[in-house]
C-alpha cells in the first residue's frame, strides 16, 4: 500500500471513530487504538508535507491564529428568541400558534448552556467556523472549531449533497461538566483566577489566540440548525436533527415531539429538576413548531421567529447557613460585606459565599450571623442570598454592624452622603493595592495570563512588587523562587508581561481602575485623547 492510500485509509478510519464516539455515543476504538491510529497519520504527514488537507484530522492539534478574529457575515442572521418563564406564558405562546396554523406539532431541544457558533461547509469541507456575535455579523475561529472533535472535517457522504457546494449548519459549543472541573482544578494549582461556570470557559476556549490551549479544553458541539433543509428536501425540524446525524454531525438525541402545549409544559416541569443530572449544563429548554410549512406561515417579528421560543428555568434556590459576614476591601476602598455560607451545591458547583453588596441590602433582607437563607445564582452564576427564614432564628442570631475601621489597614471607614457604600480612605491599604493589581492584568484590562490573585499575593508578601507598575521590573530570577512557579511558567509569566504592552490605550486607561471608567467609557477616552500624555494634561 503506498503512502497517498495508507493516509487515507487512516482519515476515514479516524472520521468514522469520531463519529460514533461523538455523534453515536458508540466507541468503535480504544483510547490506545485511537492514538495509535493518530500518531501514525502524523508521522506520515510530517515526512510527506504536500499531502496535508484541511480535512485531515491532525489539524485538530492547534496553533496560533491572527491577534485579532476577522469579522464574517453571515449567511442568514443568528436570530434570538422571546423567552418563557411559566406555564402561562407557553399557553401565551401555543395560543398565538394556533391562531395563525392548526394540528400542530412541536419539538423540544435542550437549550444548552454555551455559545453559539455557525459552520460553513463547501464541497463538503469545513471552512469556516463563526461565532454569532450581533446576529449579522461574527468573528471568524475557525482554527478553535477545528480541534472540536465533535464537529466534522469533512461531511459523510449523502446523495442528496451532489447539487450543493456550500452548506451552513447553527448549534452551540459547550463545555461539559466534568472538563469544567478539571480545567478549574488545573487553574486553581497554577494561581489563576476560576471561570465562574462551563459557559464562561468555553467561550474563552472558544476565543484563545492559541488553538493548542482549545484542543486541551475538550469542548463538545451539539448541531441542530440546517440553513439549507428546505432546499434539501427536508419538511420539519425533526428530519433536521436526523439528516445532521447522519452527515456526521453530534446532535443531541434527547429531543421530544409533543402534539399538545399541555405536554410540553409538563416536559419543561420535569426537566427543571431533572436538568442537574446532565454531564452539561442547560438553561431551558426550546419549543419549535415542527413543520417548516407552519414556520413560513407563522412567520418573523423584527428580532425573533414567531414559531419558537425559549423556556427558560428559574433560578434554583437552596437553603443554608450564614455562618459569619465578612468584609472585603476592593480596589476603590469599598467595604463589600460578604457572607460565610455552610457549604451547599447550587446550580452545578458548591457555594461557600456570596456577596450581600451592602449594609442597606442587609437590613432590608434583615440579615443575620446564624440564620437560615435562601440562595441562588443570579443568572446562573453569581451567589447571591435572596432572603432570610426568620421563622427558623433560635434566638442566637448576631445583628450585623460595619467595621468603624478598615479590616485591612485599621485607617477610619468614611459612608460619603447620598451613597449607600462604606470606603477605606486610604490608597495605601493593601487591600486596595491587591485588588488594584489584580483588576490591571484582567483579561479586559492589560490581560497578563499567569497572574492570578495567589501569585500577586505572593509578590506583594515578598515586596516584590508594591503597585502595577513594578511588574514591568519583574526578574526571572526572582518569580522562581516562588511557590509552584517553576521555569516555563516564569518564561511564560514574563512574556506576557511583555506583551501587554502592546495592548493599546483603551485597555490601560480601564486597567487604571479610575472610579466610574469602565470598558466603553476607557474606549472612548481612548479615541477622543489618542495618548495618554493628551489624557493626563486635560481639564477636568
Amino acid at each position: 500500500m503506498d503512502v497517498q492510500q495508507r493516509l487515507k485509509e487512516l482519515k476515514e478510519i479516524i472520521e468514522k471513530a469520531n463519529y460514533h464516539y461523538y455523534g453515536l455515543d458508540n466507541p468503535i476504538l480504544t483510547d490506545a487504538e485511537y492514538d495509535s491510529y493518530m500518531q501514525e497519520l502524523i508521522a506520515i504527514e510530517k515526512k510527506h508535507q504536500e499531502l496535508v488537507t484541511a480535512d485531515s484530522p491532525s489539524q485538530r492539534v492547534g496553533g496560533f491564529v491572527a491577534s485579532q478574529f476577522p469579522k464574517v457575515r453571515h449567511r442568514e442572521p443568528l436570530l434570538s428568541l422571546d423567552n418563557a418563564f411559566s406555564a402561562g406564558d407557553l399557553r401565551d405562546f401555543d395560543r398565538r400558534v394556533r391562531n395563525v396554523v392548526s394540528d400542530v406539532e412541536y419539538v423540544v431541544e435542550y437549550k444548552i448552556d454555551g455559545l453559539t457558533v455557525a459552520l460553513t461547509y463547501e464541497n463538503g469541507i469545513l471552512v469556516r467556523g463563526a461565532t454569532r456575535g450581533d446576529g449579522e455579523t461574527g468573528e471568524e475561529i475557525t482554527a478553535n472549531i477545528k480541534t472540536i472533535r465533535a464537529v466534522p472535517l469533512r461531511l459523510r457522504q449523502d446523495s442528496r449533497l451532489k447539487n450543493f457546494s456550500a452548506l451552513d449548519v447553527r448549534g452551540e459549543g459547550y463545555m461539559p461538566k466534568e472538563a469544567f472541573l478539571q480545567l478549574n482544578k488545573r487553574r486553581e494549582e497554577e494561581g489563576l483566577p476560576l471561570f465562574a461556570n462551563p459557559r464562561n470557559a468555553a467561550a474563552g476556549s472558544l476565543r484563545q489566540q492559541d488553538s493548542r490551549i482549545t484542543a486541551e479544553r475538550k469542548l463538545g458541539y451539539f448541531s441542530y440548525q440546517l440553513i439549507q433543509a428546505e432546499q434539501l428536501g427536508l419538511k420539519t425540524q425533526q428530519e433536521v436533527l436526523q439528516t445532521l446525524s447522519e452527515l456526521g454531525f453530534n446532535v443531541n438525541r434527547n429531543y421530544k415531539v409533543f402534539k399538545t402545549i399541555e405536554e410540553v409544559i409538563e416536559y419543561c416541569e420535569q426537566m427543571t429538576s431533572a436538568r442537574n443530572d446532565l454531564p452539561y449544563d442547560i438553561d431551558g429548554l426550546v419549543i419549535k413548531v415542527n413543520s417548516f410549512a407552519q414556520q413560513r406561515e407563522l412567520g418573523y417579528t423584527a428580532k425573533s421567529p414567531r414559531w419558537a421560543i425559549a423556556y427558560k428555568f428559574l433560578a434554583e434556590q437552596v437553603e443554608t447557613l450564614v455562618k459569619d459576614i465578612v468584609i472585603n476591601v476592593g480596589r476603590t476602598g469599598v467595604l463589600t460585606p460578604t457572607a460565610v455560607l455552610k457549604d451547599v451545591f447550587v446550580a452545578g458547583s458548591t457555594v461557600s459565599r456570596a456577596t450581600l453588596h451592602n449594609l442597606d441590602n442587609i437590613r432590608e433582607k434583615d440579615i443575620r450571623i446564624g440564620d437560615h437563607v435562601l440562595i441562588h445564582k443570579a443568572g446562573d452564576v453569581i451567589p447571591e442570598v435572596i432572603k432570610s427564614l426568620p421563622e427558623k432564628r433560635t434566638g442566637n442570631e448576631i445583628v450585623f454592624h460595619m467595621p468603624s475601621h478598615c479590616p485591612s489597614c485599621g485607617s477610619p471607614v468614611h459612608k460619603p452622603e447620598g451613597e449607600v457604600a462604606h470606603r477605606c480612605l486610604n490608597i495605601s491599604c493593601p487591600s486596595r493595592q491587591k485588588e488594584a493589581i489584580i483588576h490591571f492584568v484582567s483579561r479586559d484590562a492589560m490581560n497578563i495570563e499567569g497572574l492570578g490573585p495567589a501569585v500577586i499575593t505572593q509578590l506583594l508578601e515578598k515586596q516584590l512588587i508594591k503597585d502595577a507598575a513594578d511588574l514591568y521590573y519583574l526578574e526571572f530570577s526572582k518569580l522562581i523562587e516562588l511557590e509552584r512557579m517553576g521555569k516555563k511558567s516564569a518564561e511564560n509569566l514574563l512574556q506576557a508581561v511583555e506583551a501587554s504592552k502592546q495592548r493599546g490605550l483603551a485597555p490601560l486607561i480601564f486597567a487604571l481602575g479610575i472610579r466610574h471608567v469602565g470598558v466603553k467609557a476607557g474606549k472612548i477616552l481612548a479615541q477622543s485623547f489618542g495618548s495618554m500624555d493628551s489624557l493626563m494634561l486635560a481639564d477636568e
